[in-house]
């Protein structure tokens, strides 16, 4: 009797399993900034990310969706203390977030040494596509490099002869302008790496680059920094004498203060809110719907995040411990990004196309950013070659 008992007893255990399985809920932790004059765009990425999960029901292959927000404060020691949080006590499924490269760097080994999958939606430090890569590491966003690239063969289009580059001192800023000098077919007669990030005040910089006196002047200064750049820029009279070009200085956040200092300021960006997709036109129209203005790369990135993620935890029906059929699923970028199709290229960067964009004003009067036209297509990073995964 007792191992009749015993038997009846293993035979339910095997019945309630995949049931149990099922009850469990897909746990992901999100890091990013959430405080500090920097905290608008971390709130950014998470209106988008939250927005994402509404738009699947908040739910991935049957299973309810659990987030666990983290502030790194802008500090890679504390993106790393939250980063080791969430793999050791919350023990999350996905890590996902980081907007700054110096964060994500000193954040990625705990992550990938615990063979937990790790999504940046915007940090792309060139180290991470080249030698650094990792079977549980994917982006959403983009290696510093390719934006920049795409820049200078616009440099190269619009046929400038000479180009002045400024930057912040820190992984991304020497990405960004490595990035413009690897396509641009002119000479760079002047680089200028500024304290990162606590320097406001560019007026040396501005000096040195007017003395020199090149065609263009390229500029990467993401948030508080780009706003007090275009002022300094204007206020300095360069506006209308040297043309400046950017990436990631001018976006739907920094527009609200920097109005029209930005028109005639042109950008290069992977996605643009006009992109004419119907993810995209259902993402941005109802983003602007409850939050009351345009979302931004940041928000599009982290939003495409989700979709990454859910694809992998559908193709598996919920089963997280399948972790090499997820990683097989994801590399096929199977679910509708809101810039449209793209391919993973062997370092799970993507390969994507990239436009130029420019300042307008929409219908209400509102400024925004409209698509001018494509740089490249199908852009993918110079840095693959470094990386020993095939696939």
């Amino acid at each position: 009797m007792k191992k009749t008992l015993i038997a009846a007893g293993a035979i339910l255990a095997l019945a309630a399993g995949p049931a149990m399985a099922q009850s469990k809920s897909v746990k992901i932790g999100f890091v990013s900034t959430f405080s500090g004059p920097t905290a608008v765009i971390g709130n950014d990425m998470r209106n988008s990310f939250e927005l994402a999960l509404d738009h699947i029901g908040r739910k991935m292959g049957g299973l309810p969706v659990e987030v666990i927000y983290e502030d790194d404060q802008q500090k890679p020691e504390v993106g790393k203390q939250k980063t080791e949080k969430l793999i050791q006590a919350d023990k999350v499924d996905f890590v996902i977030g980081y907007i700054w490269s110096n964060v994500l760097l000193a954040s990625l080994k705990p992550v990938l040494d615990s063979q937990t999958f790790l999504i940046s939606s915007n940090a792309g430090p060139s180290q991470i596509a080249g030698e650094l890569c990792s079977p549980f590491f994917f982006s959403t966003s983009w290696n510093n490099d390719q934006t920049p690239q795409a820049m200078g063969e616009y440099l190269n289009q619009k046929g400038v002869k000479t180009v002045y580059l400024i930057g912040p001192n820190y992984a991304a800023g020497k990405d960004m302008l490595a990035g413009v000098a690897s396509t641009f077919k002119g000479k760079v007669i002047g680089e200028d790496l500024t304290k990162w990030p606590d320097q406001l005040d560019f007026s040396a910089e501005l000096s040195k680059a007017r003395a020199a006196k090149p065609d263009a002047i390229f500029v990467f200064y993401p948030g508080a920094s780009g706003v007090q750049f275009l002022t300094q820029y204007a206020q300095a009279g360069l506006k209308g004498q040297i043309p400046l070009y950017t990436a990631f200085t001018i976006d739907a956040i920094t527009l609200k203060l920097q109005k029209d200092l930005a028109l005639g300021v042109p950008g290069a960006q992977h996605w643009v809110n006009d992109l004419p997709n119907d993810a995209n036109k259902k993402y941005v129209a109802d983003f602007r719907k409850k939050h009351g203005n345009y979302p931004t790369f940041y928000g599009a990135q982290s939003y495409d995040a989700v979709g990454l993620v859910n694809s992998a935890v559908v193709a598996v029906k919920g089963d997280l411990s399948k972790k090499d059929a997820m990683r097989a699923e994801m590399r096929k970028a199977n679910y509708k990004s809101v810039r449209g199709p793209y391919k993973y290229g062997n370092n799970h960067f993507p390969i994507q196309n990239f436009y130029l964009q420019d300042v307008v004003k929409d219908a209400e009067g509102n400024l925004t950013l409209k698509t001018v036209a494509t740089i490249v297509k199908d852009s993918q990073d110079k840095h693959h070659g470094k990386c020993a995964m095939k696939w």
